[in-house]
Formats: C-alpha cells, structure tokens, sequence
C-alpha cells in the first residue's frame, strides 16, 4: 500500500510541475496582450511573464531569433521564432506589432518572448 501511494504522489507531483513549466497557451497570451499595449520604456518595467503588445520598427537581425526593435522609448530584443518571421514575410526596417511575454532575466536585459507578429500597413 505504502508503494501505490508513493507511485500517486510522485506522479501527481510531476503533473503539477510539467503544468508550471508549460506556461500560458498562446491565444491566453494574446488575450492578455490586448489589454496591456504598452511601450518598450514601461515592458522593460513589467515583471515576468506580463503579456505585452509593442508597436514599433524592426532594426535588425542580431542572431538566430533574435531582432532589435524600437518604439521611440528605447530598444528591446525582440525573440521570435523563424516560423513566425517567415510566415509574417518581415524584414530589417519594417513596422510591426508584437505580442508576446517579458522575460526578465538576472544577469540580462529583459526581452520580449514573440508569439504573434504582424506588419504595421500605413
């Protein structure tokens, strides 16, 4: 008996953790983003995780997925992934919006994790 509950508490133990790691869905993300359009001076402000909608210029490609981008505020990285960059059809000088999640780190400055981008039409 001691056996079978230790086997259920390890694996309840693992299913809550894997649920802490996973993270907020996208679309929650994006949910939660719209409520909070804010500037690359207040995002680099925000606690981690605060999902977050940025408009702004591209500057460059740094490395891998990772993109320089301005607002007027200030600078921030901007983390997107090459499936999203791809299918947006985005370039070094483009106005986008961003959404996505601050991620604040110890020993670098906060980015921004991307979940959706789209090109700014004027």
């Amino acid at each position: 008996m001691n056996k079978m509950w230790m086997t259920l508490c390890l694996t309840g133990s693992l299913l809550a953790t894997t649920s802490v790691w996973a993270g907020k869905d996208d679309h929650v993300i994006v949910a939660e983003a719209a409520q909070k359009v804010v500037t690359v001076a207040e995002a680099k402000k925000l606690p981690d995780a605060t999902a977050v909608t940025l408009t702004g210029t591209l500057l460059k490609h740094l490395n891998q997925e990772h993109y320089e981008f301005n607002d007027g505020t200030g600078l921030i990285l901007l983390e997107i992934d090459d499936d999203l960059w791809k299918a947006a059809g985005l370039k070094a000088g483009d106005k986008v919006t961003a959404i996505g999640e601050v991620d604040t780190h110890r020993y670098k400055p906060t980015d921004i994790e991307v979940v959706k981008i789209e090109k700014v039409t004027e």
